[in-house]
Formats: structure tokens, C-alpha cells, sequence
């Protein structure tokens, strides 16, 4: 008795649950085909070639059939206002997410660079001041620029403030 109740209850659930399937359209494109959408057919569709609406949906006015009759738009393409406004404040918000994050990635390079542009002419002061400038090696010793390193240490100093200091 109560297996048979639980099974009417869940075939009266799914039977709620296929009722939005109902809410269907069916209109005769520009071609003669039938086609089936749960969405509105496009403005070029003529009225009297819409076959079946949902009970919710009113029929278009005699103005706006007349536009779309009219309309210069093919009947395949769908119209602008048929797109959804949910879709498309999802996809300005997406668009305006990355629009931030590379916003954010380009202030984060100009900091780096500005950083880089900083300790460069720094650099380039002591070079220019003469004062000693020592490195450690790659055995982890301390050594002292001679002339030489000084002028390779000078062009790449340089070549660090033309690229990150504009």
C-alpha cells in the first residue's frame, strides 16, 4: 500500500516537472520548414506563420507583425531583441572581469618596471661616481670591478634604463 503511494506521488512529480516542455513555439521559417524552439521565433517570422505559442505568450500586435514583416533582416538570422538579458549581463560582466585583471597586470608591470627603472639609476650613479662596485662570483668570492667590468656593468645599466625608465 505504501510502495504504491510513493510511486503515484513520484509519477505526479515528474509529470509536474515536464510541464515547462510545453511552453514550446512552432512556426513555418522563410524555407516552408516546421521549426520547434522554446524560445520566440525571429522578428521576420509573419504572424500568420507562427503555429503554436505558449499559453503565456501574447500574440504580436497588427503594428509590430507589420515591421516584421517588413523588416529587412533575414528570417534565419535572430534578432537582437531576442537575446537574453541574463546572458548578456553575464558576458559584459565577464568582459569587464578581464578587462580588470588586465588592468591590474599592466599596473603590476609598470611597478616592476618602475622598481627596475629606480635601482638602475641608482646603480648608474655609483658607476658615474666612481665608487667600487663589487660582485660575487660564481665560486661565491667577493671581486672588485676593474675598467673592463665597469664598462660592461655601465652598457648593461644602461640598457636596463632605456628599456624600463620612459
Amino acid at each position: 500500500m505504501r510502495a504504491g503511494l510513493v510511486s503515484g506521488l513520484i509519477v505526479v512529480l515528474l509529470a509536474s516537472l515536464c510541464s515547462p516542455a510545453s511552453a514550446q513555439w512552432k512556426w513555418r521559417d522563410a524555407k516552408g520548414q516546421t521549426q520547434y524552439s522554446d524560445l520566440p521565433p525571429p522578428q521576420g517570422v509573419a504572424e500568420s506563420n507562427i503555429l503554436s505559442r505558449p499559453a503565456s505568450a501574447k500574440p504580436r500586435s497588427a503594428a509590430s507583425a507589420a515591421e516584421a514583416a517588413s523588416a529587412a533582416m533575414p528570417a534565419a538570422l535572430p534578432s537582437a531583441k531576442t537575446v537574453d538579458p541574463e546572458l548578456e549581463e553575464k558576458l559584459r560582466k565577464e568582459q569587464q572581469a578581464k578587462a580588470d585583471k588586465a588592468k591590474l597586470e599592466d599596473q603590476k608591470i609598470t611597478a616592476q618596471k618602475a622598481d627596475s627603472c629606480s635601482r638602475a639609476r641608482s646603480q648608474m650613479h655609483g658607476l658615474d661616481e666612481g665608487f667600487r662596485i663589487a660582485r660575487i662570483n660564481a665560486k661565491g668570492e667577493r671581486e672588485v670591478l676593474d675598467d673592463k667590468g665597469r664598462a660592461e656593468e655601465t652598457r648593461r645599466v644602461k640598457a636596463i634604463i632605456a628599456s624600463d625608465c620612459k
